[in-house]
């Protein structure tokens, strides 16, 4: 069974991996080790090795931290009854949405965004 902390890194990997438009075999190439590493990483079958996070994050344009954030947040989440997928980073549709809302102009996204804050408070 994976821990939660290398099912969290892989997860963040792959977001950020999405939200800059790279492939698992674009990263795995960059890093120097084959797309199905990448993938057992991902899924936190594996575990990444510091070293090889490191390179991952350089590669990504993210420092090692970014892999880490929001642990703690998860832990939260689980006792609270918000309805949201398990796997949220994971969901092709969610990303999909990311990147359209990054997209829209800052002060049109803002507005988007208390919209959906009032939406989401309503129901």
């Amino acid at each position: 069974m994976a821990h939660p902390v290398d099912v969290h890194v892989g997860k963040r990997i792959r977001h950020r991996r999405w939200l800059i438009g790279m492939t698992q075999q674009q990263l795995a190439e960059q890093v120097g080790i084959k797309f199905q590493q990448i993938q057992k990483y991902e899924t936190g079958a594996n575990r990444v090795s510091a070293s090889r996070l490191w390179d991952i994050a350089d590669t990504l344009d993210v420092s090692v931290s970014f892999f880490f954030e929001g642990l703690q947040e998860e832990d939260k989440a689980a006792s609270d009854k918000v309805a949201v997928p398990e796997d949220l980073m994971g969901d092709k549709e969610a990303l999909d949405l990311v990147r359209s809302y990054y997209a829209i102009p800052e002060n049109q996204r803002r507005r988007l965004f208390e919209l959906a804050r009032v939406l989401s408070d309503a129901a």
